[in-house]
């Protein structure tokens, strides 16, 4: 499949292990993307040198030390030429691929719309009832110059979603959703009950801080609830 508009996928990650592969798999196998970026931000693992010794054709970049997601991608930005990127996840579960092969077509058929977010559809319903399916969704496609001057603010921490989305908000940028099947694997699974409770607390006070309470209900009642239409999308 051809990619019409030129498009990066860049895929930060934080001692994945197993978990990015799967991801890999899917993303290399399309052949749709101009480039695909990962950032390893800082891993105690050895997942960086497996990477690179499965896929030494992708770009690898490491942080000097773990700074977190939004940093990671800052510096993946650098090497990025062209006009779209695609901001994915490293701990997705059931990504299919022709599914993501379909979306990635879309945005090359649509150029009126200036983000389209992929939609988590099987996400819990705690996740659900504040709409974090869509406002924090980590799988998005968006023009290259909107995220640059996104991350030319002070955005750092888990505010990245939220900055973006306040950013279309405010300079008018159509925004879409479309459904998406695969699911990220949460912070209490990955370390534990309390310790992944911990960091959705902290996520939430950061992004809090950043964006304050009103524009956080103002996303909430607002933002991207328009579905992609007049196109095939998957249900």
């Amino acid at each position: 499949m051809e990619n019409n508009c030129g498009i990066t996928c860049i895929i930060p990650f934080y001692n994945e292990g197993e978990r990015i592969f799967s991801v890999l798999e899917a993303v290399t196998g399309l052949g749709t993307f101009d480039q695909i970026i990962c950032v390893d931000d800082g891993s105690e693992d050895d997942t960086l040198a497996r990477i690179r010794q499965r896929w030494p054709r992708l770009t690898v970049m490491r942080m000097p030390e773990n700074r977190g997601k939004t940093a990671a991608i800052k510096r993946a930005l650098e090497a990025v030429e062209s006009p779209y990127v695609m901001l994915m996840d490293a701990d997705l579960r059931n990504l299919e691929p022709d599914e993501l092969a379909q979306i990635v077509r879309m945005i090359g058929t649509c150029p009126d719309v200036d983000m389209l977010i992929l939609r988590r559809l099987n996400a819990e319903w705690f996740v659900r009832m504040n709409r974090a399916d869509v406002l924090l969704s980590g799988e998005r496609i968006l023009r290259t110059d909107d995220l640059r001057a996104v991350l030319a603010g002070p955005v750092d921490g888990f505010q990245l979603e939220m900055a973006i989305n306040e950013y279309m908000w405010k300079h008018q940028k159509e925004v879409c959703w479309v459904p998406w099947s695969a699911k990220n694997t949460y912070k209490m699974d990955k370390r534990g009950t309390v310790d992944g409770f911990l960091k959705d607390v902290m996520m939430y006070a950061d992004v809090l801080q950043y964006i304050g309470v009103v524009s956080f209900v103002r996303q909430m009642a607002g933002f991207a609830r328009k579905p992609l239409r007049g196109r095939p999308v998957l249900t």
